[in-house]
């Protein structure tokens, strides 16, 4: 071994382990993959040996890789403790803090929110990914999920910010041509505007009512993966929606869409998930509080 390594070379390496793409790194990065290249060959040399397998196709961790990979995540989580208790000690937290979330529920919510918490915390190096899809968070590296819905996997930690529902709407303009459904069954006979959620099956809509859960499988002419998309579709008067009180609030109350179906409703709520005990991690402590409090404050303006 010529030096010891460099801990950004380190953490470049460990990030194309887990893409096992220079590109994909690089983009998440914002480098090129000639930079990320570079780097890791600097870290090949100082230590001595190959870490990776570079075809035309993708990238290969070597036996020696594993190794390193593995002693990489030891080194950055025993820097991550010891920054987190020097913040606490501090109570200033800092370092970077990954955070991923639905693309409305980010745009809507999360996003103005880490706004506030960066205002508060100028220390934390914040960024935000949106997916249509549920993350893996210890295997794509994020420290949070901010995310809608109850059911979580029971390998992961997740505490409550928010109640929400998601409810019955249609403009006004709709219900005028093609009547109001009386039952939850006559869903079945309107144009019903379908969104693939993260973790609900495509065209089926499951309810709590007067009767408990129910379902019913909806169809329309329009469907789309993006809420903010069916939200309008809705205002425009081309079918019911399914979507949560934080979405449709101020429509509902300037009159663009109204309730359908009342007695009906799908539980939504707001959590935060993640994948350790909070007394693990300051800045991930700080930021749940954060959010929670923040929900609390501006549940109704959103």
């Amino acid at each position: 071994m010529n030096s010891l390594p460099n801990l950004e070379d380190l953490r470049v390496f460990v990030l194309v382990a887990r893409r096992s793409s220079f590109a994909a790194a690089a983009s998440e990065m914002g480098t090129s993959p000639a930079f990320v290249s570079k780097r890791i060959r600097l870290l090949e040399e100082s230590l001595g040996v190959r870490l990776l397998h570079r075809t035309t196709r993708r990238v290969a961790v070597s036996e020696d890789g594993e190794r390193v990979y593995r002693w990489a995540q030891t080194i950055f989580d025993a820097v991550e403790r010891m920054t987190d208790e020097v913040s606490e000690l501090h109570q200033e937290p800092r370092g970077q803090l990954r955070i991923v979330s639905s693309f409305g529920l980010g745009r809507r919510l999360v996003a103005p929110a880490l706004s506030a918490l960066s205002e508060r915390y100028p220390a934390l190096d914040i960024r935000l990914d949106l997916f249509d899809r549920l993350v893996d968070l210890i295997d794509e590296g994020f420290d949070l999920d901010i995310r809608i819905g109850d059911n979580i996997a029971p390998n992961l930690i997740a505490k409550p910010l928010a109640e929400n529902s998601r409810i019955l709407c249609a403009a006004p303009s709709y219900l005028a041509r093609h009547g109001e459904p009386g039952s939850l069954a006559e869903l079945a006979g309107h144009d019903c505007l379908v969104i693939k959620e993260r973790d609900h099956p495509f065209g089926v809509w499951r309810l709590h009512g007067p009767a408990g859960e129910e379902n019913v499988k909806v169809t329309g002419p329009l469907s789309a993966n993006n809420g903010e998309i069916v939200h309008q579709w809705a205002v425009d008067g081309r079918g019911i929606a399914l979507r949560s009180w934080w979405d449709v609030g101020e429509s509902l109350e300037n009159g663009r869409l109204v309730q359908v179906l009342p007695e009906y409703r799908q539980p939504a709520n707001i959590w935060a998930v993640y994948a350790a005990p909070l007394d693990t991690s300051a800045k991930i402590r700080v930021t749940v509080e954060f959010f929670r409090q923040y929900f609390r404050d501006h549940r109704g303006r959103s």
